[in-house]
């Protein structure tokens, strides 16, 4: 494998030796010292994908400690001189570093600090990814190997998927909890992210597979993990996946280089999907109905592993007869399927023309679903759930997020701080802590500033990922396309959706990015002009502080909120048993993360369920000082002093918890009683809390 993928790398090198050092394992980690560190970074990478798509900060907070030590270990192995990374590389990660920064920063301004924490330490995790991918110049033989290495693992896990559905075929309570409302949420446990994870690998998949110096037997296993990837995408019945396919296939067709070759490998790929999509299209109805439910996954398992292993045997097969054709004949052949993508090209655009009778109408129809005050009502309830129409709340999520960007463009209302607001604003019943767009969040977090850096860092990648499209070497322009592409499915589909939230998304898709741009050609290392041996002891002692300084910061920032979260879980479970063991845990929690308040919150939902009027007060008021926007304490604190007879302190607090959450009928109740002067019942308060928490979740 990694010899046929090296030959085109090393088919200019000057000497034999060189090749056959390139051709082996040896000669790759030689030329590349940090592809271990490298290879250790996806095995993590896919450790996230299985476990709920690395989104709770308990997983991907100890990840970015990982990262951190294997970027220090490359470092240690290549040293910063040998990077020789292009100015756009190193533009590229100026800008995200600086988006960290200012990300940082945002916490001295931020409603809620410890969220602004939060998402600057997911930046800084994934500056530290996209850092340890694209600093170094690496062959296109390295990149190959790291790209296929990722690729077929998600497909692997989209197969081992496909067979845990399979073997809950019989047990409707397990085959629930992996499709939630007959839609696969396993295992990111939110469809939507799930189906973007399948088909962030699709792409890349899909490119690689038709390239002639990748193996044949390798060219066969990505074309059936494309389709396996594809199906269980569409297990999820995500619109959002649906809409995003076409867009991104547009732009690798307009944009990439080998359209003829990316086309044909399509062809085989695009026949086994559709061999296997009724059978799949039909799972969310029969698990959702629970009628034949056994009969409909087994069938469904069965097309969609049939169907890869038919079209990974086809390709395997077409790729060793293609290396026996001559350049002669494959012209012929090369104008044939161009002829046949035109062809196909302007039969699907008079295809949908035809079957959307009217355009304008069906877009004005969707319009006025996605705009719709109903939300996921407006939308059709007859027909498959992926033509039923564009009705949800991200109209909404969009509108207040553009109005925090009103009322503070310059610098934002603070990094991941939109939970808030949305309380306030908002006008559906869901409480998302996201605007479900990375654009919306970057405008509403971090203002005209923090966009501004991002798209210049946008821009210099981008730049240099288009320098690696231009090499002469066939496999390097390749790997960069199926990087590219895979990162473009990852930016089209979170523009309207939470997807950067998620560390097995988002550190992927800087992955990829940093692949790409580590295959743009390196500058040319400056003449060595060597320093007195003074000065030279002198930068390497600044160096080597600066570094010191900054890990210790990165630690410091991943270890203490990631330790408090810890004790937070470990003592909401613990504290029916002990108690005591738990309040201590919680104050060690708020001591490691001073600008959060949920530990004490959690200490005073426990004191209240324990009967401790007085610790619940004490423990709720001291959430409110760490964050003044906290509805659920300002209402608990209103019902407690109701309950002690503190009728006009209670109407006060009551009033203040309206204003935080105006669309809530609890507060709203709980201020009636008080204003009446009635004292509120705080069990029957907090029993319809966990009941309404239940409903929306």
């Amino acid at each position: 494998m990694l010899a046929a993928m090296s030959a085109s790398a090393t088919r200019r090198e000057s000497t034999p030796i060189a090749a056959s050092k390139r051709a082996s394992m040896l000669g790759l980690l030689t030329s590349d010292p940090v592809l271990l560190s490298c290879l250790g970074a996806i095995a993590l990478l896919l450790a996230w994908a299985s476990d709920q798509a690395g989104y709770p900060q308990t997983h991907w907070a100890p990840g970015g400690i990982i990262v951190l030590a294997l970027l220090a270990i490359g470092i240690g192995a290549a040293g910063l001189s040998r990077a020789r990374a292009p100015l756009a590389v190193r533009i590229a990660i100026a800008c995200l570093g600086a988006y960290a920064a200012f990300s940082f920063i945002s916490i001295l301004w931020a409603e809620v600090p410890a969220d602004a924490w939060e998402g600057a330490d997911r930046t800084l995790l994934y500056l530290l990814l996209f850092a340890l991918f694209g600093l170094w110049r690496r062959s296109a033989a390295s990149a190959a190997l790291l790209l296929t290495v990722w690729v077929l693992s998600i497909g692997g896990l989209a197969i081992f998927t496909v067979l845990r559905v399979n073997e809950a075929a019989g047990h409707p309570a397990v085959l629930q909890a992996l499709m939630q409302g007959g839609r696969l949420s396993y295992p990111a446990g939110y469809t939507n992210a799930n189906a973007a994870m399948w088909m962030m690998a699709c792409f890349p998949a899909l490119l690689l597979c038709g390239q002639r110096s990748v193996p044949a037997l390798i060219r066969g296993l990505l074309s059936g993990a494309a389709v396996v990837l594809a199906d269980v995408a569409l297990y999820s019945q995500s619109r959002g996946s649906v809409y995003s396919i076409p867009i991104v296939l547009l732009l690798v067709f307009l944009f990439l280089p080998q359209r003829v070759r990316t086309f044909a490998a399509l062809i085989p790929i695009v026949i086994g999907v559709l061999a296997s999509l009724r059978a799949v299209l039909r799972l969310d109805e029969h698990v959702e109905s629970g009628v034949k439910v056994a009969a409909a996954v087994h069938s469904g398992t069965f097309a969609v592993l049939l169907a890869a292993g038919v079209v990974a045997i086809v390709v395997a097969l077409a790729a060793s007869f293609e290396r026996h054709i001559g350049a002669a004949q494959r012209r012929p052949l090369r104008r044939a399927i161009a002829t046949l993508g035109i062809l196909a090209a302007v039969g699907l655009l008079a295809g949908g023309l035809i079957a959307s009778k009217n355009p304008i109408a069906r877009a004005e129809r969707e319009w006025r679903t996605f705009t719709s005050i109903k939300g996921y009502e407006a939308n059709s309830t007859s027909g498959s759930r992926l033509i039923g129409g564009l009705g949800s709340n991200r109209f909404d999520f969009y509108r207040v997020a553009w109005h925090e960007f009103i009322t503070h463009p310059l610098i934002g209302i603070g990094a991941e701080n939109f939970a808030q607001p949305y309380l306030r604003l908002g006008r559906s019943r869901e409480t998302p802590h996201y605007p479900h767009s990375v654009e919306m969040a970057v405008l509403s977090g971090t203002g005209v500033i923090g966009a501004l850096i991002v798209l210049a860092g946008l821009i210099a990648a981008l730049i240099a990922a288009a320098q690696a499209l231009r090499r002469s070497d066939a496999l390097a322009r390749t790997v960069a396309s199926a990087a590219l592409a895979g990162f473009l499915y990852f930016a089209v589909h979170g523009s309207f959706d939470w997807f950067y939230e998620y560390a097995g998304l988002g550190g992927a898709a800087f992955m990829l990015l940093g692949i790409a741009i580590s295959l743009a050609p390196a500058r040319r290392a400056p003449p060595r002009v060597r320093p007195r041996a003074r000065r030279a002891r002198s930068r390497r002692a600044a160096l080597a502080l600066t570094g010191a300084a900054l890990s210790a910061f990165v630690l410091l920032a991943f270890a203490a909120p990631w330790l408090s979260r810890s004790e937070v879980a470990s003592a909401a479970y613990s504290w029916p048993l002990a108690p005591s063991s738990a309040y201590a845990q919680l104050e060690r929690a708020a001591s490691l993360n001073p600008l959060s308040s949920e530990p004490d919150v959690v200490a005073a939902s426990i004191a209240l369920r324990l009967g401790q009027l007085g610790r619940a007060q004490r423990d709720f008021q001291l959430a409110l000082k760490r964050d003044r926007g906290e509805a659920y304490a300002t209402l608990e604190l209103g019902a407690i002093a109701s309950a002690d007879g503190e009728q006009r302190r209670a109407v006060a607090l009551l009033r203040r918890a309206v204003h935080l959450e105006p669309r809530s009928p609890l507060a709203k109740e709980a201020l009636r009683q008080a204003e009446s002067g009635r004292r509120i019942n705080i069990n029957a308060l907090n029993l319809s809390i966990l009941r309404e928490a239940q409903q929306l979740s």
